[in-house]
Parts: structure tokens; sequence; C-alpha cells
């Protein structure tokens, strides 16, 4: 029988094996798994006292920090509901997820308050975490003071069907809140945390303690950086991975990716495993091991036994950069906010990485079209990739947009956020793009993703978003909007087009190509189209239509 468990119940087992074990390390604070239970059981009396029932929505809107798996444990604890709001958020984007998740309680570092002291509503109860850059705001109290003057609560009776929600930024919309059980998401990450180790799916809660005792025992807990923002869900995910197995977690000090500061951790923690979110943070780390070794002093990588990415390409070139410089897996997972991973691509230590955005089909993902019918492997039709099995039970707030993502087909529900691709017969998936942003020009489908990809693989390109624009002949035109690196404004537009039609169909490559000193991503490392098209549309005075 599966189980469906809830996460405080699981930690609050590890914890009972070793108190003492470090659980967070970020800096020169190291937080013990039994000092990381006692500040959430304090923040969980806290939530209590405050009337908080089951079920009540708690916004975290924090840079990484131990702050951050603290409130969420304390969340648990006391059955209500953490979510994450994006630190780059203004205050507009900021109000419109505390508006839709209806957020009693704020949880906001001191040097965000300018930002919260501009919304026109604020919920119930404002905490701030001194970060040393900002007074205490009006109406809000101190963390450390809630902790601190707080007795850890009695642990209570909880539920699997105890709620996360992650808001997922998105690419084109507002963000939107994928809501997750316990239970589901426990058997979410069950494989990472236990099948890839070589151990059944524990059972019961006592089963959980004791496959974190093996693992501790034979040296495979792990020391695990999350290199990306805890507000996204593959850090989150994966350092809960990380505590499931009884490890740490290793959070970067720097609150901009600092690639040089993340190769000194993993060789003073000694780090088994890294989270990171594809190139954007790939392609920094290979720049600083090239750096390092080139000073003299190359990174000793022996630690390292894995990389884990999702949510955005992850190019052969870095993955080739770093095969060569250790035997860790780099693990490459096709997966959303909504659910998954849809496809993997894992490179085994002595082998070499597969093509750039190839993936192998997960064991319980398939591929749909547009009638929702099984694409076989083979067929060479490009479909909608889908999940089944355990997942999210919808979005918060927007039955519609569930009832398109989260279906029901022949009896058995699927999560379909929206990835289109190719299955060839030996289950090999090539990936196409997210349908959301797939470009109709002349009746073609241009899917971004493709088109980016092959535009990076110029030595002039560092990185680009393809967007479309208006054109009267052709409804929409492939438009790129590229950084170049400091010396690459010699290369023309046309050299540009002309790289892209080596590799693709004339009809992908860009008719328009727009320059800009940084190509604006979000914290996550994810495209940000909303802002990429503006700055398309403005720079060829084009009007949206």
């Amino acid at each position: 029988m599966a189980l469906h468990p809830n996460f405080a119940d699981l930690y609050e087992a590890i914890t009972a094996l070793d108190p003492t074990a470090d659980a967070i390390v970020q800096g020169d604070r190291r937080i013990t798994w039994g000092e990381l239970d006692g500040t959430a059981s304090r923040l969980a009396a806290v939530f209590t006292g405050w009337g908080l029932e089951p079920g009540t929505r708690v916004a975290l809107y924090l840079y990484n920090g131990p702050e951050y798996l603290e409130v969420a444990f304390g969340a648990f604890k006391a059955r209500v509901v953490p979510i994450n709001v994006n630190f780059r958020y203004r205050a507009d984007e900021v109000g419109h997820v505390l508006s839709d998740s209806g957020a009693d309680v704020f949880v906001f570092h001191g040097s965000l308050a300018s930002i919260v002291a501009e919304l026109a509503s604020r919920p119930r109860h404002l905490v701030q975490i001194d970060d040393g850059e900002a007074e205490l705001l009006e109406g809000a109290v101190w963390y450390h003071d809630l902790v601190a003057g707080s007795e850890p609560a009695t642990p209570i009776d909880r539920s699997g069907d105890d709620q996360l929600i992650l808001y997922t930024g998105g690419t084109t919309g507002y963000p939107k809140g994928v809501v997750w059980r316990h239970g589901d998401l426990f058997q979410t990450l069950s494989f990472p945390a236990y099948a890839a180790a070589g151990l059944e799916t524990p059972t019961t809660v006592e089963g959980v303690s004791e496959a974190t005792a093996a693992l501790r025992a034979s040296g495979a807990s792990p020391v695990m950086i999350s290199a990306p923002p805890l507000i996204h869900g593959t850090a989150l995910f994966l350092a809960m991975v990380a505590l499931l197995r009884g490890g740490t977690v290793v959070l970067l000090a720097s609150r901009r990716f600092d690639a040089g500061e993340l190769w000194r951790l993993v060789e003073t923690q000694r780090v088994t495993d890294i989270a990171i979110v594809g190139d954007p943070f790939a392609r920094p780390m290979v720049a600083a091991l090239l750096e390092r070794e080139a000073a003299g002093s190359p990174v000793d990588l022996s630690s390292v036994r894995i990389i884990s990415s999702s949510g955005i390409t992850w190019g052969h070139e870095a993955k080739v950069a770093l095969r060569e410089r250790g035997q860790m897996v780099l693990l490459d997972m096709l997966g959303a906010s909504e659910g998954g991973p849809f496809a993997t691509s894992m490179t085994l230590p002595g082998e070499q990485p597969a093509e750039t955005a190839t993936f192998t089909i997960a064991d319980r993902a398939v591929l749909l079209d547009e009638d929702g019918a099984v694409i076989e492997p083979g067929d060479g039709r490009i479909g909608v990739l889908a999940y089944k099995g355990a997942g999210p039970i919808g979005y918060f707030n927007d039955p519609l947009k569930t009832a398109t993502v989260f279906r029901e087909i022949g009896g058995e529900r699927y999560v379909i956020p929206g990835d289109y691709a190719r299955v060839a017969a030996d289950g090999t998936v090539a990936f196409v793009g997210r349908g959301s942003v797939c470009i109709n020009t002349g009746g073609e489908k241009v899917y971004p993703e493709e088109v980016e990809e092959a535009l990076k693989t110029h030595p002039a390109v560092v990185d680009t978003n393809v967007v479309s624009v208006p054109d009267d002949r052709f409804g929409e035109a492939v438009t790129a909007v590229v950084q170049l690196t400091p010396d690459g404004g010699d290369v023309t537009d046309d050299e540009l087009i002309a790289h892209v039609k080596q590799r693709l169909a004339g009809y992908k490559a860009p008719r328009h190509v727009v320059r800009v000193p940084v190509l604006v991503r979000s914290p996550t490392g994810k495209s940000d189209y909303r802002h990429a098209k503006a700055i398309a549309l403005e720079a060829l005075g084009v009007a949206s239509r």
C-alpha cells in the first residue's frame, strides 16, 4: 500500500534519528535537524495561536535562507499551506499572488519591505525577517521575536491531504498556484529519494525512518547544494528530497547566482548533489571551472555524485564540459511545476551526454494527439506530453484552467502542461517546445525553444528568447531577442539568421533580430517571454494585436 504521509510527520521521524546532524548550511550558519525541528515547532505554535485553520495560506516572499525551510516545515506542522512569492515581483505582482491565494500570513525579508509597504491590501499577519537592510515595517512583527517568544507546539494528527501550493511564474501569463497534496508529492519525490539509491519506496513513516538510517549508514545520505531560489519547484522539491534522505541542504549566501561560490562550497562542504536549472546555471559553472583551471587551481569535484536539472534546457556543450571534469551522474529531467518527470536524460559515469533536448520518455508518460489519443512511439507525429499517476490536484482558484491541464482520459488522470515533442520507437523524446508560446507563421508551427537552441550554438550568442510579432503577410513573424558576447557586435543579423537556416527549416529562422545588452530571465532562469515580446515590439515599432 502506498504511503500517503504528511511531510511534517516524516521530518519529525528523521529528526529523532540524530537531532545533532546538520540539516541546513548557509555561510557560517549551520542549522541542525534538532534546531530546524524546534524552530518549525515554535512557528507552528504561533500559527495555531493566531487561530489559523488547516488549509490557511502562508506566503513566503523570501530569498534563499534557512528561514524558508523553517517556515515551510512549521506550516506543515500546523497543517497550514506554504505558498511561494517570487522575490523579484513588484507590488502589483505580489498583490496578485496574495489576492489569488487569500494568504493570511506574509513572511518577507526586510530588504523587500519597501515593496510590501506599497501593497494596497495586506494579509492579516506580517512577519519580517531581519537581514540588516530595513527597519521593522509598521504592522509587522520580527521573525526572530516570534520564534524566541513561543514554546514548541505539541505534535498533532495530520493528513496526507494537507497541501503545498507552488505558484508557477509561467512565461506568458499571471502566476498560477499548483496545488499539491503531501501524499501525492511524496509519491512523486519517492523515486529520486529512494529508487535512485536502490531502495524500495517505504510504505510507513517508520519505513522512511529506517530507509534514512540505512542511507546514512552507507554514506549515501546527501550533502546537496540547492543553487536556484527555493521559490522554484526544482530547488524546493530537490531540497525536500535531500531532507527525506536525512541529508544536508547547502544554500548559497549570494542573492545572485555565483558559480565561483558554488564550487568553493563543493570543496569545503564535500557536496555530493547539486540542483540547477539548466544552462543559466550550467554555463556559468563551466566558465568558473575554466577560470579556476587557468589560475592553476582546478576545482576538486571528487565528492560530487550527481547534478540534477529540471525546468529549462541544459545544453549538450555544458554537459560535455562537466563530464570531462568529473564522473558524476548528470540527470536532466523534463518536468514542470504541474508534475512529471515526463522524460529524463541520464548520463552515467563513463558515458557521453545525449544531444541537447533529447530525452527518454518516463515510465508513466505518454504522447497524446489533439483528440487525447495516444501517439505510439515511432509514429513520427508531434504530440503533447502527458503524465499519469500521482500529481497535483489542480490550479488554486482556477477551475477552467484546471480542466484543461489536469484531465481524465479513459479513466486515467493525466497532467498535460503543454510540452510538445516527438517520441521515437526506442522511447527517445525530442522536445519541441511549449504550446503556449508556439508561433504560427504562415500556417507553420514554430516552437521558440528549438530556434533558441540553434541560435545559442553561434559563438557570438550568449542568450536568446524567440517570440512572435504581428506580420501582415504571415500573421506572426519569428523574432529573436539576443544578447551577444562583448566582442560579438560585428556579427550581422543576416549571419545569425543564416546560422539558424543551416540547422532548421527556413520558416523557423528569425525574420527579425533585436539586440539587448542583457536578456532578462526570471530569478529561476526561466524565459520571460512577456518581457522579450515587449522589447521586440518596441524595437520594431510594431503594435501588439
